[in-house]
Parts: structure tokens; C-alpha cells; sequence
């Protein structure tokens, strides 16, 4: 399925849907960034997908970069919710999705890199090298968020 973000603009179609989704921010030993290369939008971007019913938040963040990605983590706090209503994802089968996403900090305790359906790269960047790559503004604020170290609070926006 392909997908199409709308940020903040005019031209873009009413959102039909909200799903609870995360995103995790995976920081190596090294200070490397774990980011996957998106299958729907082609762009770079910090594994993470929806929440499922019977799992909790947590339990979502460890399926969802397992799945994306093939390492394990260990969910550490929560980075962010991002719920702004002018950023909607617009899918070919006409769901029109508001974000609503709770973004995590994590390290990764084992498993090893691979691809899946929805990630055909998948990969550790280095913070230098984050401009080098297409990311979307809204996961792009996401990823500063979640590597300022000295944050305290979550982003709420």
C-alpha cells in the first residue's frame, strides 16, 4: 500500500481515521541512529507502526522495531505525542489518517539488522549524517526530540 504525507498543506484531504501509533528512537552503544527506508513513502524514518488491541504501548514499540527491523529493545521513556491535526497521511484504498503518535526512547538489547515488507533498507546513521537523508519534517522533529539528551519532558504537540 502507498501512502502520500500531507504537512501543513491547504490542497490536503480531510482525515477519516485516527490510529494510535508509535515510533521509537533506537540509539546504539556507538550514538548511531536506527532508522528504516520506508516501503509506502519512500522515505527514511524511525521504525514504529500502530498499536494493536491487547498489547500495551510498550509491547507495541518492541513488535514494531522487531518487525521493522529485526532488533530487540528496551523501551526507556517517552520522547513526544505528536498529534498535529494539519499532518495527514493519505493511503490508495482512501483512509485518510490524522497522526497520532507517541514517540519512545529505546536501546537495542540484541537481534540483528534486516528488511521487511514495510522497511526495504534498514540501517544505523550517525547524527552527521541524518541530513544526507529524505525524512519527513514531522519525523524529523520527532528524531531531534528524542536525541536531545537533556529533554525531561515529552514534546506535546
Amino acid at each position: 500500500m502507498s501512502r502520500i504525507d500531507y504537512f501543513h498543506d491547504p490542497d490536503a484531504p480531510p482525515a477519516n481515521s485516527v490510529v494510535p501509533s508509535v515510533t521509537a528512537v533506537v540509539v546504539d552503544d556507538s550514538g548511531r541512529l536506527l532508522l528504516i527506508h520506508k516501503t509506502d513513502n519512500d522515505l527514511w524514518a524511525l521504525p514504529g507502526g500502530g498499536h494493536d488491541i491487547g498489547e500495551s504501548v510498550s509491547d507495541t514499540v518492541i513488535r514494531e522495531v522487531r518487525e521493522e527491523t529485526g532488533i530487540d529493545v528496551e523501551v526507556l521513556a517517552v520522547t513526544g505525542l505528536y498529534t498535529d491535526p494539519a499532518h495527514v497521511m493519505a493511503y490508495d484504498d482512501g483512509e485518510v489518517r490524522q497522526q497520532f503518535s507517541i514517540c519512545f526512547r529505546a536501546r537495542p538489547v540484541g537481534g540483528a539488522l534486516r528488511t521487511s515488507e514495510e522497511s526495504k533498507e534498514v540501517r544505523w546513521v550517525d547524527s552527521a549524517d541524518l541530513d544526507t537523508l529524505t525524512i519527513h519534517p514531522s519525523m524529523r522533529l520527532r528524531i531531534k526530540h528524542g536525541l536531545e539528551a537533556e529533554r525531561v519532558q515529552p514534546y506535546i504537540g
